[in-house]
């Protein structure tokens, strides 16, 4: 068979080459795929494991602690790779959530409230009932800071988990979950901005407020020197960890504040193109000022969004779980778990939680007349969804790593993640793929 490339020649991976035909498109393959994410998270959490649990125990620990410092003036920067890969790649993750949050809510669902009535709704009930599940099991004891941990969805996992189930799996299906998991990512960000954060720093938060008034007057001002909001964003992100906030909502807040409206439009920048095509002799400045043009057709939020994704899914998210689910799995530890109030709360709150109040809240909802719950929403295909979404994991993870100070409890806890998260995708693929197709006319609801 003819090897079908729609990538240019010029490049390596449109070239002739066996290196590129081989190994460069099929690796590029996999990552447009829906569930390489997921995969590769999946991937670096069974390393943890297997690290963590084998004779070379120590090395995982040893190199995750390892320090890194730096001091520029007065300043003395200084944190191990784990609270670098916590506080800063982490930031880059949360940006990423913050530019998709900013795209759905100028483009997507969450403008319309007729359309994000029905998932905000959902994924209201999908945090309160299991941080209530899990309080239930841990309040007045040493793990009741945890009742954020199974609030989150991770988006990654979940979409993934659809895409396995294929034509079953309507666009409304995946459009509900999506929206849903976004207005999730809110409500965790709230809550890691409002309960996890540790004493305040005025001098920091001034000095962050300031910055980020900068960034908003160069946004007014049309200054789109990239380069420029890179070092005041950063200097942003520094200022935000040295104040007690955690360092990921400055990602948020960077991601929220990035326009999502483009400069030109579509058809302004199709003139320009056809100036280009009429001029008899074609200057290099003329080819650059046209490219500009095209290029400002395209919100700049989006573009950065593209530039990022990958870098946030199959890079960063990765890292994170490496260093995160590293859990020593011997007996007396899931023996300990087996019993612990913490784990039991986790799991609870993932599969049972996120099921009932997701179902729950749209039902009631629905009653009160103040949504519509489609038919391809309805039953089976609503609790098998809310069932996804009790895949806690990434942001469960992180919440988890800022909950507790005790590695025993944040060890209990991660169990009850992996454990909750592997049921929830079980069980609500087991669901989903007992429900019947949905018909063509589904997506056109």
């Amino acid at each position: 068979m003819a090897d079908k490339n729609p990538l240019s020649d010029l490049t390596f991976l449109g070239g002739p080459s066996r290196l590129a035909r081989y190994i460069g498109r099929p690796i590029h393959h996999f990552a447009a795929i829906e569930a390489a994410g997921g995969v590769l998270m999946l991937i670096a959490t069974v390393a943890a494991l297997v690290w963590v649990n084998s004779p070379w125990q120590d090395s995982y620990f040893d190199f995750w602690h390892t320090h890194v410092s730096f001091s520029v003036g007065d300043y003395h920067f200084e944190h191990d790779l784990e609270h670098i890969v916590q506080d800063g790649l982490m930031a880059v993750f949360f940006f990423v959530v913050g530019l998709e949050i900013k795209r759905e809510m100028v483009n997507g669902q969450l403008r319309d409230p007729r359309f994000a009535a029905l998932p905000a709704v959902a994924a209201l009930g999908g945090m309160v009932v299991p941080a209530l599940v899990y309080f239930a099991f841990n309040a007045g004891g040493p793990g009741q800071d945890g009742w954020g941990i199974p609030m989150a969805t991770d988006i990654a996992f979940a979409i993934g988990v659809l895409s396995l189930l294929g034509n079953r799996i309507s666009r409304q299906m995946k459009v509900f979950l999506l929206t849903l998991a976004i207005v999730d990512d809110i409500g965790a960000i709230l809550v890691i901005a409002i309960f996890y954060t540790s004493d305040l720093s005025s001098n920091w938060l001034l000095t962050a407020a300031i910055l980020l008034a900068g960034i908003l007057i160069l946004r007014r001002l049309h200054v789109w020197y990239l380069p420029v909001y890179i070092v005041i964003g950063v200097a942003f992100w520094l200022a935000v960890l040295e104040s007690g906030v955690h360092a990921t909502i400055a990602g948020v807040v960077l991601g929220l504040i990035t326009p999502a409206k483009p400069l030109q439009s579509e058809d302004e920048a199709r003139s320009w193109a056809r100036w280009l095509q009429m001029q008899d002799h074609i200057h290099t400045d003329d080819v650059r000022r046209v490219g500009f043009h095209i290029r400002e057709s395209q919100p700049v939020s989006l573009r950065i969004e593209e530039l990022l994704h990958p870098i946030a899914g199959y890079i960063i998210i990765p890292l994170f779980a490496l260093s995160a689910a590293g859990v020593e799995l011997s007996g007396d530890v899931l023996s300990d778990a087996a019993s612990s109030r913490v784990t039991l709360g986790v799991i609870l709150g993932l599969v049972v939680g996120k099921t009932v109040g997701i179902s729950l809240f749209a039902w009631i909802a629905h009653r009160l007349g103040w949504v519509t719950i489609p038919k391809s929403l309805a039953g089976s295909h609503m609790v098998g969804l809310s069932m996804v979404a009790g895949i806690g994991f990434t942001v469960s993870l992180f919440i988890s790593r800022l909950a507790f100070d005790d590695p025993t409890i944040a060890d209990e806890s991660k169990i009850g993640i992996l454990v909750g998260s592997l049921i929830a995708a079980v069980v609500g693929m087991g669901i989903l793929s007992r429900t019947e197709s949905p018909p063509k006319y589904a997506d056109k609801a």
